[in-house]
């Protein structure tokens, strides 16, 4: 298994950026795997995805992988940096499946990201901070990205938190709680 790092934080806190900070600094060849979908018809999110693009070097490989995730992490080479943006867009991509085919695809993850000898660098929207969602969706993709980010940290060398423009090291200042998920 490579090197496995999880970053999360609130939105336009800068998580991204980080994550393309290690996979760059990783000197390996980087593969950009983007999870977001297009939408030619939405002007605004066609702009996010361009900032994004404009960031990365020119040498990065981009794929675009909506829901396959697994495949595509069991397809790369050892000498690799696989950077992953984002969990939450995967887990939104993917809210139409049952809670079993959901609870498959998260072991298929789980299993597939200890497998994997390239380093991989994830990015992670951190949701459930403030009210519960009033719609039944809402609660769905909160509690699903809540508990895959919980149980990817778990296996993960380094995790950072990035909010207020830093960057903080969980793993170093925090202490690891049981692998148990209970409904919180």
């Amino acid at each position: 298994m490579g090197q496995v790092i999880l970053i999360t934080g609130p939105a336009r806190s800068g998580k991204s950026e980080w994550a393309e900070t290690w996979a760059r600094e990783s000197g390996k060849t980087v593969i950009y795997v983007a999870t977001a979908t297009r939408n030619p018809d939405d002007a605004e999110w066609q702009e996010r995805i361009q900032q994004h693009q404009n960031r990365r070097p020119q040498d990065w490989v981009t794929l675009e992988v909506p829901t396959t995730l697994s495949a595509t992490l069991a397809n790369t080479k050892a000498n690799s940096c696989v950077l992953v943006d984002s969990l939450g867009t995967w887990v939104a991509n993917l809210l139409e499946q049952d809670e079993v085919s959901w609870a498959s695809t998260v072991a298929e993850f789980l299993v597939t990201v200890q497998l994997v000898a390239a380093d991989m660098v994830f990015v992670a929207e951190e949701t459930g901070w403030g009210i519960v969602p009033a719609y039944p969706l809402g609660r769905k993709f909160r509690d699903r990205l809540g508990a895959l980010v919980r149980q990817l940290g778990g296996m993960c060398d380094s995790v950072y938190l990035v909010t207020g423009g830093y960057a903080l090291n969980l793993t170093a200042l925090g202490t690891r709680l049981p692998d148990s998920i209970d409904d919180e």
